[in-house]
């Protein structure tokens, strides 16, 4: 099956309008996932099926919750909607989170079962979490694949266990091994890719020059028990190519909403093929 995921930071090739797609870069990783163009078929798609997973696991009662998944992440305010007061912690001022557009990459505005929440800005390291207080969150998300640019994930995910309450959950998002692998091939890395299965730590260069590290299910899962997180389940964030979902919504532009619901029903199997994994955890809550 085809990879179909996430961003980094290599500009898609340029198409002047009313071209037609370059099918030959429709089939690189690289060019599909080096970056998260909101205008592309794709990607309204992506990110609608994120939309709903978050909005599945945000907690019933309103909260505390840290963002960690940077200024791109859409999910914020969807947080805010929902009830949750929201630390989004960015790299700097001038990066403030962007406005939710409904119409261009298909979210659905939540429900609002209770008063908004408040979005609260702030300017820090996502790596090491030194201005929060331990046990200070009820709620933490490491979306678009913070985690996956922190090499040293143990560290963050370490910082993350710290700050969250007990009983406090955390929604993260890094790249797999099926992206890395891609990415290798595609760079004629061959003797790299020959190893990267049997890998303890894979890292894999990008083409733009960045590195992220790629995780199977079972070292994601081990690398958050071993911070003391109670794992609660590992899914690809999507299962579907990008070439199947630009070819069914080119016949019906009304089928993103049948699409998101086939991803979420697929994305239920243990079948570990996409090339990001998301997971959910959980910190013990402390014994009586």
């Amino acid at each position: 099956m085809r990879p179909s995921s996430d961003s980094a930071s290599q500009p898609p090739p340029y198409r002047s309008a009313g071209s037609a797609p370059d099918t030959r870069q429709a089939r690189s990783a690289a060019a599909h996932f080096a970056t998260s163009d909101s205008l592309s078929a794709y990607w309204r798609f992506y990110w609608a099926v994120a939309d709903a997973q978050l909005a599945r696991w945000l907690p019933e009662k309103p909260g505390r919750i840290l963002d960690l998944s940077g200024p791109d992440f859409r999910g914020a305010p969807r947080a805010v909607a929902d009830g949750h007061d929201v630390v989004t912690l960015l790299p700097s001022q001038e990066l403030r989170p962007r406005r939710q557009l409904t119409l261009v990459n298909g979210h659905v505005p939540a429900a609002r079962r209770r008063s908004p929440g408040r979005l609260q800005p702030v300017v820090g390291d996502t790596t090491f979490l030194s201005g929060f207080a331990s046990e200070a969150f009820d709620g933490v998300v490491a979306d678009n694949r913070v985690l996956s640019r922190h090499l040293a994930t143990e560290a963050s995910l370490g910082e993350i266990a710290r700050v969250l309450r007990p009983g406090g959950r955390v929604l993260l998002c890094v790249d797999s091994v099926v992206l890395g692998m891609a990415l290798l091939a595609e760079q004629d890395c061959w003797p790299e890719l020959s190893f990267a299965p049997r890998a303890d730590v894979l890292l894999v260069p990008w083409p733009d020059g960045s590195i992220t590290r790629c995780f199977t299910a079972e070292q994601l899962a081990e690398v958050i028990t071993d911070v003391g997180l109670e794992l609660e389940w590992v899914r690809p964030r999507t299962v579907l190519s990008a070439s199947t979902v630009e070819m069914m919504l080119a016949r019906d532009p009304h089928a993103l909403g049948r699409l998101v619901e086939m991803e979420l029903r697929a994305a239920e199997s243990d079948d570990y093929v996409g090339v990001h994994l998301l997971a959910g955890a959980r910190k013990p809550r402390r014994e009586r």
